[in-house]
């Protein structure tokens, strides 16, 4: 291409600029894809947005209502701590609070201890060991509410084929309230939790000692170490740091436990099954006082808290020593 040269000007013929190649709006989308931060962001922005939108903003809402006066109908007004305060000073929230740490801590381990057992006899050889891993997941699998529903009747004082066996082997002479009592009933809650809660475990452990080499387990053997020197010296330490992730997420499964609860006892008989999603439900939709309801289901958080950065940290330090 020639370059025409133009007269005039003061410093006479000025030389006429070059036209700049136009670049489709599809090739620069292209140019700013292949920059791997850029493309890493744009593929982050669905996910964020739904985690601001089912999380955080439901999450900002509680913290919200939790200082507020608000009723179902009613915004309310600003209060400040009161409703804790009253949380505080609320005596079924007390028996609230003592449930949950006790339904967590027992369920907790039995579940591990039973989903140990389980983790180590499915990882044997054996005939049908397929379908006895696929077998063990249907508590799991099974709705909640659904299974909830069975144990329900399993636990009716009159219809109860608990105490009907019982009665057969002669263990009891008349029939037991297994949800009528308070202290039965809560004991009934983590039969059904630790039922429910053993596929998990099994399940996640026996992918844990999949990861295992059994050289070591067969060096160990010849060495003369027993069984169960075997599993508390090295499958045990193997093992740890999965077994602290699997109790991290139970144990916050757990701690927010509703629907089993709700559909055995709805928390009776007289609050004596309280935990605290159960309580702040009651408080918060059934009798209609949001900023109540909202202010006992966040008294929740600063434990789960606590309880995810000590078991984050002891993960860690496992990994690096």
């Amino acid at each position: 291409m020639t370059v025409k040269p133009i007269a005039g000007g003061r410093g006479g013929a000025a030389t006429a600029a070059l036209p700049r190649p136009r670049v489709s709006p599809a090739r620069g989308l292209g140019r700013i894809l292949e920059d791997e931060r850029t493309l890493a962001y744009l593929l982050l922005v669905p996910t964020a947005l739904i985690l601001a939108m089912f999380i955080a903003y439901p999450f900002l809402r509680g913290v919200w209502l939790s200082v507020t006066s608000a009723t179902v109908g009613d915004p309310g007004v600003f209060v400040g701590f009161k409703n804790f305060q009253r949380a505080w000073n609320d005596t079924i929230f007390h028996r609230a609070a003592t449930n949950t740490f006790v339904y967590t801590g027992v369920t907790t381990v039995f579940k591990l201890a039973l989903g140990m057992w389980l983790a180590l006899l499915l990882n044997r050889e054996f005939h049908a060991k397929r379908f006895a891993r696929a077998f063990i997941l249907l508590p799991f699998i099974i709705p909640t509410v659904l299974s909830t529903l069975a144990w329900q009747w399993m636990f009716d004082p009159t219809f109860s084929v608990i105490n009907w066996c019982l009665w057969q082997l002669g263990v009891i002479t008349q029939r037991i309230n297994w949800l009528g009592d308070e202290y039965l009933a809560l004991v009934s809650i983590m039969i059904v939790n630790v039922w429910r809660g053993i596929p998990f475990y099994a399940i996640s452990l026996l992918a844990g000692l999949q990861t295992v080499n059994p050289e070591l387990q067969e060096a160990a053997a010849i060495d003369g170490a027993t069984a169960w020197q075997r599993f508390w010296k090295i499958t045990w330490p193997l093992l740890l740091p999965v077994t602290m992730v699997v109790v991290l997420f139970s144990v916050i499964q757990t701690f927010a436990d509703f629907q089993l609860v709700y559909v055995l006892t709805r928390g009776g008989p007289a609050n004596a099954t309280h935990l605290f999603a159960t309580y702040a439900y009651q408080i918060g939709v059934g009798a209609g006082l949001l900023g109540q309801g909202a202010a006992i289901s966040l008294a929740l958080f600063p434990v789960l808290f606590v309880v995810v950065v000590l078991q984050l940290w002891y993960i860690r330090r496992t990994e690096t020593t």
